[in-house]
């Protein structure tokens, strides 16, 4: 279903408000209703509120009030303060459970899921209830270990009475943590109507949930717990997939060690007369600082993390960092410091994604058909990453005609004092206030957004030509390299420059074939029953096939014919090609 809705234009600007509500919206704008705390410091700005609906969590109400990215995380941040993470045995009685927390106070919010075991996240009303809990805790009794004196709020629940134990049924409702596997997808996607629908049941099957966004900021709040001990007002925050609306379930848990909340940096300074200033040591160089905090922090997750194994202190890399895996949540975890060009790059898409829901439909969608085929992968290389996949997405909604999304220019020359961010010289200025957005008014259907997103990049002038969203067109090639995207902030840098010509000519083999394949007419209905009661795949659980191009180490260059009767002509001769092979083999 689609509705239209305009905000009032504030200032002269040719654009209109253009709005999608459709089924499976990303849940990560849920439980906006109550925002106890505002960040007022955060990666060189001061955020303002911005405009933007939110869908509310069941236990918030209903309320449309605008809220934007830091008023959510905020509100994450302090329900994580309030919540904790417990072990469970595998036969536990809910109810039991619940009443024997309830005696140290009022549970706002619990869920159950599996990781190495089966966990609770439980949510109190206030932290007093949480300390509460916890002072009735009891350090572990063992008889062949040493423990790590080391208290937080990871806990395990023991259940002394074996009878009543053994008595309980052993299915607690476990919420999902990770995607379905791509076969169940398919058959869902198969039993859709349209190819609209299927590219909403995808979003709605793959991205985070309420509860997944719910433990991601309590890891991270656990993590704040360690790291408080050597600066007691840090801050721990995610960032990239897990806040920018576009994360999948399973996604990696990238982490931000924020020090800029430490009182006394912005105090003025007197003119004249007495003033204190704290003592502190110092070093070479910034980079110098943040290799040292990480490597502290790095020592203190390895020893006394309750959960966190397989810690990597990865301190050389452009970006120093402390990689681990946390247990009890399933996640594999980066943390990093001083990384704020990051925290804007994870602003903007959420902004980007705000703007129109038919944005994040179709990152996911795109995402999941380049991991069906091998585009992208979780092991490093040549592939494309998500990150790349994403730019590319959001330039190709800036070159429709009307566009659907502003470029970064445009936003910049909407923004306000309240929003200039300069970091380490890149301009990362951009407004945050989405009042002061209007799009123009685009009403492109998500089924022929993704089939003209793959003619789209089938005939783009990929060897000449360079992706810029903060002009939202094509540039020539600052450097010779096969895939060149513009990093939005860092603009001297390439983030696709790890991609070969290899990696790309498959890409571009792909997307012609599968645009080919949205144009045929058995593809794009409906098939019925296939092989027993298993739909027929068809639409879009057609592109995530096996491809039959997959293998293709290269393109011939072709005289310019219209780019459908060249997709089609291309994926014939090399049918013909693969045909022609096994015979001679044979």
């Amino acid at each position: 279903m689609r509705i239209s809705s305009s905000f009032p234009g504030a200032m002269a600007s040719p654009f209109t408000i253009h709005r999608l509500h459709m089924r499976g919206r990303s849940r990560l704008l849920k439980c906006l209703n109550t925002v106890e705390t505002v960040f007022r410091r955060s990666v060189g700005t001061e955020p303002i509120v911005a405009q933007t609906e939110g869908v509310q969590d069941n236990d918030c109400g209903e309320n449309d009030a605008p809220k934007s990215l830091y008023d959510l995380m905020a509100h994450r941040q302090e329900q994580a303060e309030r919540s904790v993470l417990i072990s469970c045995p595998s036969r536990t009685s809910e109810k039991k459970f619940l009443k024997f927390l309830s005696k140290h106070g009022d549970i706002k919010k619990h869920f159950f899921y599996e990781s190495y075991g089966v966990y609770a996240v439980v949510e109190f009303g206030s932290r007093d209830n949480v300390v509460s809990l916890l002072d009735s805790a009891a350090i572990p009794i063992v008889s062949h270990d040493s423990t790590v004196p080391f208290k937080s709020r990871l806990l395990a629940l023991r259940n002394h009475s074996s009878l009543d134990s053994a008595s309980q049924p052993s299915s607690l409702p476990c919420q999902p943590q990770t995607t379905v596997p791509i076969n169940e997808l398919i058959q869902r996607l198969s039993r859709e109507e349209s190819i609209d629908e299927q590219i909403s049941s995808l979003t709605e099957a793959y991205q985070l949930t309420e509860e997944n966004s719910r433990l991601r900021f309590l890891v991270c709040s656990l993590l704040k717990d360690i790291a408080a001990a050597y600066f007691p007002e840090c801050t721990i925050r995610p960032f990239g997939s897990s806040v920018n609306g576009f994360g999948k379930l399973g996604c990696d848990l990238d982490m931000f060690l924020d020090l800029d909340s430490i009182s006394g940096w912005n105090l003025k300074r007197p003119k004249s007369g007495l003033s204190l200033e704290y003592q502190m040591k110092r070093t070479s160089s910034e980079r110098h600082v943040t290799q040292s905090i990480l490597s502290v922090i790095g020592e203190c997750v390895d020893h006394f993390g309750p959960g966190c194994v397989g810690v990597q202190k990865i301190l050389n890399a452009r970006c120093p960092l402390v990689r681990f895996a946390h247990q009890p949540s399933g996640f594999q975890c980066d943390l990093t410091a001083n990384n704020r060009v990051a925290m804007k790059s994870t602003e903007l898409l959420y902004l980007y994604g705000e703007l129109d829901p038919r944005v994040r439909s179709l990152v996911f969608t795109i995402r999941c058909w380049a991991r069906a085929h091998s585009i992208t992968s979780s092991i490093p290389g040549a592939w494309i990453s998500n990150f790349s996949l994403t730019v590319m997405v959001l330039f190709f909604l800036q070159r429709r005609t009307p566009p659907i999304i502003p470029t970064l220019n445009q936003l910049r020359d909407l923004a306000g004092p309240e929003d200039e961010s300069v970091i380490e010289g890149n301009d990362c200025t951009f407004v945050t206030d989405f009042s002061k957005i209007e799009l123009q008014r685009n009403t492109d259907t998500l089924d022929q957004l993704l089939s003209d997103f793959f003619e789209f990049y089938a005939t783009f002038p990929f060897s000449r030509m360079s992706i810029n969203i903060r002009k939202g067109k094509e540039q020539n090639k600052p450097e010779v390299a096969p895939l060149h995207i513009q990093n939005p902030f860092e603009t001297s840098l390439n983030v696709s420059k790890n991609v070969n010509t290899s990696q790309l000519d498959r890409f571009v083999a792909l997307c012609q074939e599968s645009a080919w394949l949205l144009q045929q007419s058995e593809t794009r209905t409906p098939r019925g029953v296939g092989v027993g009661d298993t739909p027929a795949a068809w639409g879009l659980a057609t592109l995530l096939l096996p491809s039959q191009v997959a293998g293709i180490k290269g393109r011939k260059k072709r005289k310019r014919e219209p780019a459908s009767e060249r997709i089609k002509s291309l994926l014939e001769s090399l049918k013909n090609k693969n045909e022609g092979k096994k015979s001679s083999d044979s």
